[in-house]
């Protein structure tokens, strides 16, 4: 069996979350606050919001999404936020300047749409990010797939979801260490395309561990 040079490190991630002094009532407000809010902000109603909704496979995991929807009742424009697939983003200022593109359309669009009062007020977050190693390494794939078994739904969502943003690749930090680490690029490419939008955080650990199952098995 095939050891990695670099080990693997399983981390997990916590999060202090603070309530921004951005608080909108239209949609010309939302479109001026995405404008003006901090990435910190854009993280925590996007990527950050997969992972606290993590048990839904049917809806709006993206805050901004679900308040368009839920206190302003313009489906389209939700829909059109929602669609932003987070995994194609890199940078955050690049997500942020789409969102904002968005809702700046449809309120250039639908001016009157724009200055219409929600149900509820959206209020600006944003969180800060605490790593801690969970003290457990891996070299071989078999000892990944005890990590994995033992892994958390934050420790998960950590490797899984925001890595993109860390690695500045359109992949994540299991699929990185596969293909680098141990030239298991099959198993690397099966396991990003694992689609964290229709799956739970739970199923996708499901998901993971089976492509590992067959990969030790082969």
């Amino acid at each position: 069996m095939k050891t990695a040079e670099q080990p693997f490190y399983f981390m997990t991630a916590s999060y202090v979350t603070c309530v921004s002094d951005i608080k909108v009532t239209t949609l010309a407000g939302l479109r001026d606050g995405l404008n003006g809010c901090t990435d910190a902000s854009v993280f925590y109603h996007t990527f950050q919001s997969l992972g606290r909704h993590h048990f839904l496979t049917e809806g709006f995991s993206n805050d901004f999404a679900q308040w368009v929807l839920a206190s302003c009742n313009q489906a389209q424009l939700a829909e059109e936020l929602a669609a932003l697939d987070i995994r194609e983003y890199l940078r955050l200022p690049d997500l942020r300047a789409d969102l904002w593109r968005l809702v700046g359309e449809f309120c250039a669009a639908r001016p009157d749409h724009a200055s219409q009062e929600a149900f509820e007020p959206f209020y600006f977050c944003e969180s800060m990010e605490v790593t801690v190693p969970l003290g457990v390494a891996a070299r071989s794939l078999q000892d990944f797939r005890g990590g994995l078994e033992q892994l958390s739904r934050s420790s998960l969502h950590y490797h899984f979801i925001s890595s993109r943003l860390r690695l500045q690749l359109r992949t994540n930090d299991f699929s990185y260490w596969f293909d680098t680490g141990l030239g298991l690029a099959e198993l690397a490419r099966d396991v990003n395309r694992i689609d964290i939008y229709t799956n739970t955080l739970e199923s996708t650990k499901d998901k993971l561990l089976a492509l590992v199952d067959e990969a030790l098995a082969s």
